[in-house]
C-alpha cells in the first residue's frame, strides 16, 4: 500500500521532467555539409561539361569543387564559433547538451565548496602565458553557472544566517573573477584577432578579422557597459580599422599618380580623406588629413599643367592642316 504514493510521486516527477523544454543542442553539421557536397558535385559537373575540350577537364573542375567544400566549412566554423560565443555571453545560465555535459548530469552533483575549487582551479590555468583566450571564457561560464545555483541555494526554505552569510561571500568572490575573466577574455581575444588583422595581405580581410575583434569587445561590453578599458579598446581596433582603409586609399592613389592617372589618383585621394573625417579628430588624423590636400593640390596643379602643354602642341598642328 504504501508503494502507490511513491509510484504517484515518481510519475509525477516524470511527468514535470516530460514538461520541461528540451535542452538546446549544438546544431548537426550533417545536413550543411550535404548541401556544401551537392553544390560542389554540381560545379563540378558543369566545370567539367564546359571544359570537354582540354585535356585533363576533371583536374580544373575537381579543384574547384574542393575549393567550395573548403570554405564551406571555414565559413561554419567561424559563424558557429561567434554564435555560440555570443549566445554564452547573453544567456550564461543556460547549458547546451553535449555528450560531454551527459556524463556530467549522470555524476552526482558537485557542491559549492568543490565548484569553487574548479572554477579556481581553472582561473589558475587560464593565467598561464600559454592559455588561450577561450580559457578565460570557460571560467566566465563556470562561474555564471555557480551564481545561478547559489542563487537556487539562498532561495531554498530553512537556509541558516550562518550559511546564507558563507554563500554571500563566495558570490562575491566568484563574481570579480567572473568579471576579471571576461575582460581578459575580450582584450586577449581582441589583441589576437588585431595582431591576425595586421599580417592580412588585402583590405577586406583585415577588417573582417577586426570587427571579429570587435565583436568580443561588444559581447563584453553588454555585460559590463561601464568598463572603460572595454571602450578604449573598441576605439583602438576601430581606430585600426579607419587607419587601414585610409592607408589602402593612399596606397592606390600613390600608385595612380606614378601611373599618371592623376584624376584617378584624386579619386582615391578623396576615399581616404572621407575615411578620415570619420574617425577621431587628433591631431595625427589632422596632419595626415592636411596632407592629402597638398597632394591633391599638386595633381591638380600637374593636370592643368599636361593640358596646357597639350593644347599648345596641339595648336602647331591645326594650323599646318589649315
Amino acid at each position: 500500500m504504501n508503494s502507490s504514493p511513491q509510484r504517484d510521486s515518481k510519475a509525477h516527477n516524470f511527468r514535470e521532467f516530460a514538461r520541461r523544454s528540451p535542452r538546446r543542442r549544438m546544431p548537426s553539421t550533417s545536413g550543411y555539409m550535404a548541401a556544401a557536397a551537392a553544390a560542389a558535385a554540381a560545379l563540378f559537373f558543369v566545370l567539367w561539361w564546359m571544359l570537354q575540350d582540354e585535356d585533363t577537364p576533371w583536374v580544373p573542375a575537381g579543384l574547384a569543387a574542393s575549393v567550395v567544400v573548403l570554405v564551406a566549412a571555414f565559413a561554419r566554423e567561424v559563424v558557429m564559433r561567434r554564435a555560440w560565443t555570443r549566445h554564452f555571453l547573453e544567456n550564461p545560465g543556460e547549458k547546451f547538451e553535449s555528450s560531454t555535459n551527459r556524463r556530467a548530469a549522470a555524476r552526482p552533483s558537485f557542491s559549492q565548496t568543490e565548484a569553487l575549487r574548479m572554477i579556481e582551479k581553472n582561473a589558475k590555468e587560464s593565467d598561464l602565458p600559454d592559455s588561450l583566450p577561450d580559457a578565460h571564457l570557460k571560467v566566465f561560464q563556470l562561474c555564471s553557472e555557480f551564481l545561478d545555483s547559489a542563487e537556487k541555494s539562498l532561495a531554498t526554505p530553512g537556509v541558516t544566517p550562518e550559511r546564507r552569510l558563507t554563500v554571500r561571500a563566495r558570490q562575491e568572490r566568484v563574481r570579480a573573477l567572473q568579471k576579471n575573466h571576461l575582460l581578459a577574455w575580450a582584450r586577449d581575444s581582441a589583441r589576437s584577432l588585431t595582431h591576425e588583422a595586421q599580417q592580412r595581405a588585402r583590405l577586406h580581410e583585415k577588417i573582417e578579422t577586426a570587427n571579429r575583434a570587435l565583436d568580443c569587445i561588444d559581447a563584453a561590453l553588454q555585460k559590463y557597459p561601464e568598463e572603460e578599458e572595454l571602450k578604449r579598446s573598441a576605439t583602438a581596433v576601430r581606430d585600426f580599422i579607419n587607419s587601414s582603409r585610409v592607408a589602402h586609399w593612399v596606397e592606390l592613389a600613390q600608385r595612380a599618380s606614378f601611373k599618371g592617372r592623376y584624376r584617378r589618383a584624386i579619386d582615391c585621394y578623396r576615399d581616404a580623406l572621407f575615411y578620415l573625417t570619420r574617425a577621431d579628430a587628433t591631431a595625427e588624423h589632422q596632419a595626415a588629413a592636411e596632407q592629402i590636400t597638398r597632394e591633391i593640390e599638386i595633381l591638380r596643379a600637374r593636370m592643368a599643367t599636361h593640358k596646357a602643354v597639350d593644347s599648345e602642341a596641339a595648336s602647331p598642328q591645326q594650323k599646318r592642316k589649315k
